[in-house]
């Protein structure tokens, strides 16, 4: 049953879609509490190839764990809700980029989404958060690949939906892509221990980014220039020391930068994009001195590792061989890792480069969701 652990001002809000304004606040929602709805935005049929969608402002909580503005999208399947509610799936997107308005979620210029489309058309509504820094408030740094921020804005914008939403079931589960597969597994976690208590059903992580933390403290002055691809990871690195910066401050980022490479990291976020880098650049020129310290292998393993223990409910991995961008040795070691540790969790493998889903993964997406959420 979805029963709010703490209390949720505005618990219960009809918002009326048919009215002349489509934009409303929540009249309820005072304060600050996560979870709580700030305003819903209707959109028109058609809206990332889809009815009956709508962009919900909400509070969450920042990679520190204090209170910030974010945003989502809230999308309903077409025709009566079956008896129950329609059931959720939280879609946590892959990397879009790193500043304000790169979200990609919830804004008017939203684009369709191929896992919210076959979502919705197999009967699930969908919620999908912009995440921290990615929506159309300023709310400083996006904290790149920071799974306390990812699990927090797609755990609360599922509680706000709820409070604007009648026709949801209680029943969810998630998924993401890339960085979102990251923050799916960070949100199938987390759900345990923050916000409502729900009938939690599972996760599908696509070629999620784990381990990167452990590659990470490799880094220091003496790397040189590398060919591609592997110079593409340059701006998720700089993306991850700046989200870092921001969560962890005892972590002294800075220490371990160059001027050059401080200037750098400064400029994250002010483009989705990140900042432009030379080519042949060399990345141990942007580093003042190794990352392998205790105190930075420690920080970035409570910034953004996935936890490789401790779930209640299944997961699906959907991985693939040629995968260049999150290489595939390190959807190795998770695998490892899970079946060490007896996480509940069966995986299907694809040749494919990143995120590209053959006929036996989307085949075994659906069988997931129809055993675990069901209608």
């Amino acid at each position: 049953m979805f029963t709010i652990r703490r209390s949720l001002v505005g618990s219960a809000v009809a918002i009326a879609l048919a009215a002349p304004v489509v934009s409303a606040p929540v009249a309820s929602a005072v304060g600050d509490d996560h979870g709580t709805a700030i305003s819903v935005t209707a959109r028109p049929d058609g809206w990332r190839g889809l009815s009956n969608g709508r962009a919900v402002d909400y509070w969450t909580q920042d990679a520190r764990g204090r209170p910030v503005r974010a945003s989502g999208a809230l999308i309903v399947p077409s025709g009566t809700a079956p008896k129950g509610g329609w059931p959720v799936v939280a879609y946590t997107h892959g990397t879009s980029g790193y500043g304000t308005g790169c979200g990609g979620q919830s804004f008017i210029d939203a684009e369709p989404n191929v896992y919210i489309t076959r979502l919705v058309e197999h009967g699930y509504a969908v919620v999908a958060p912009d995440y921290v820094g990615l929506g159309h408030d300023d709310v400083g740094v996006h904290p790149y690949l920071d799974k306390r921020s990812e699990s927090a804005a797609t755990i609360d914008l599922l509680t706000a939906a709820h409070t604007v939403e009648p026709t949801l079931s209680d029943r969810w589960a998630v998924t993401g892509d890339s960085q979102g597969g990251q923050a799916a597994l960070a949100t199938a976690h987390r759900q345990q221990t923050y916000g409502p208590r729900t009938d939690f059903r599972g996760a599908v992580a696509i070629d999620p980014e784990s381990d990167v933390e452990k590659i990470m403290p490799l880094l220091g002055p003496y790397v040189p220039a590398m060919p591609a691809p592997i110079d593409h990871s340059y701006g998720f690195l700089l993306a991850t020391l700046a989200g870092l910066r921001v969560a962890d401050p005892g972590a002294n980022v800075n220490s371990y930068l160059t001027p050059y490479g401080r200037s750098l990291v400064d400029r994250v976020g002010k483009t989705c994009d990140g900042p432009t880098l030379p080519k042949n650049l060399a990345f141990g020129s942007l580093l003042s001195r190794p990352l392998n310290t205790p105190r930075m292998s420690a920080a970035l393993n409570r910034y953004m590792a996935v936890p490789v223990n401790g779930y209640d409910a299944p997961i699906l991995l959907l991985l693939n061989t040629l995968d260049t961008t999150v290489p595939s040795p390190l959807h190795a070691k998770l695998v490892a890792d899970f079946a060490v540790n007896r996480v509940p969790f069966t995986t299907v493998v694809g040749n494919g480069g990143h995120t590209d889903m053959n006929a036996a993964q989307w085949a075994a997406f659906d069988r997931f969701f129809a055993r675990e959420v069901g209608r």
